[in-house]
């Protein structure tokens, strides 16, 4: 079930999610089964937004901390 953190990706981390939380609906889990997958699901949702915030952090030096609007589209110069 679990990757090594090292080794795992955010599309990994993402796909495992999506895997735990239809085990965990699907409500046939014994208890404590039940207790760990939802461990590892916490673990991957820090995994997860680690991965988010580090990426942010990459995009403002990227963009020089200016933070561009894409909403109306792209101008014309």
């Amino acid at each position: 079930m679990a990757q090594k953190q090292v080794d795992l990706t955010y599309e990994a981390a993402i796909k495992e999610l999506e895997s735990l939380l239809t085990q965990l609906e699907g409500g046939q889990l014994p208890l404590e089964e039940a207790i760990e997958t939802y461990r590892r699901g916490s673990e991957l949702i820090r995994f997860c937004q680690d991965q988010l915030k580090e990426a942010e952090q990459k995009i403002q030096i990227l963009t020089n901390c200016e933070l561009k609007d894409f909403a109306n589209g792209p101008t014309s110069s």
